[in-house]
């Protein structure tokens, strides 16, 4: 064979291989989508790491809360929150501290209810706070615990439960607010709630608040 046939020869392998790429790239796709879904469910695809003082700091660092006396009465601590149109289910957590380090290891659980708002039942506002995030691969599902908060539209209903008892809440206003300087009211005419997640995982410019009030509570279903 002569140099010229071999050369020829070359080119046409490297034309052949040429005319089916797409073909090679969309079996590489399938390929690689259906091992990543099998070690997705496997759950050894490796976690998302996250450096410490980033998560929330929007929350739990910035003035979250002003000034205020809550009025006491036989209010009952949140357990669980759940809102069915958002699909938000989150146990929530009732720290004793406001103490910034206490309250970042707690939002690693799931809500929180921030320590000097009111309680369920009671006069004032209870304060729930949340991660969100909107990473793809998040192994620890309480960085999801409020997603989602923003799209609540008003009169969606919000289910707050207690020992024994379900407080349920209509959604009366959701908002944008600045995070360095917006802060949430502790004092508050009826009953109510607000909920706060920042605006995009670990961001500390602004968070999403929703603000709801209580419309009934009855015994909870054993």
């Amino acid at each position: 064979m002569t140099m010229s046939q071999k050369t020829a020869g070359f080119i046409r392998a490297v034309q052949k291989a040429y005319s089916k790429k797409f073909s090679f790239l969309a079996a590489f796709l399938v390929v690689f989508f259906v091992t990543f879904s099998v070690l997705v469910r496997l759950d050894v695809v490796p976690e998302v790491q996250v450096v410490a003082e980033t998560p929330m700091v929007s929350l739990a660092a910035s003035p979250l809360v002003a000034t205020g006396t809550v009025a006491k009465g036989n209010g009952e601590l949140p357990v669980r929150v759940e809102i069915p149109s958002i699909g938000v289910k989150a146990t929530v957590a009732n720290p004793s501290s406001t103490d910034i380090a206490v309250l970042d290891t707690e939002l690693l659980k799931g809500a929180v209810r921030y320590p000097t708002s009111a309680k369920l039942g009671e006069e004032g506002n209870v304060i729930l706070m949340g991660h969100s995030s909107y990473l793809p691969v998040v192994h620890n599902q309480a960085f999801k615990a409020f997603n989602e908060i923003q799209k609540l539209k008003v009169g969606e209903e919000i289910m707050v439960y207690a020992e024994g008892t379900t407080y349920v809440y209509a959604v009366e206003k959701v908002v944008e607010a600045d995070a360095k300087s917006a802060a949430i009211p502790l004092t508050a005419t009826g009953s109510k709630l607000t909920l706060a997640t920042c605006d995009s995982f670990g961001d500390s410019s602004g968070r999403f608040i929703v603000t709801a009030t209580l419309v009934e509570s009855y015994p909870s279903e054993s």
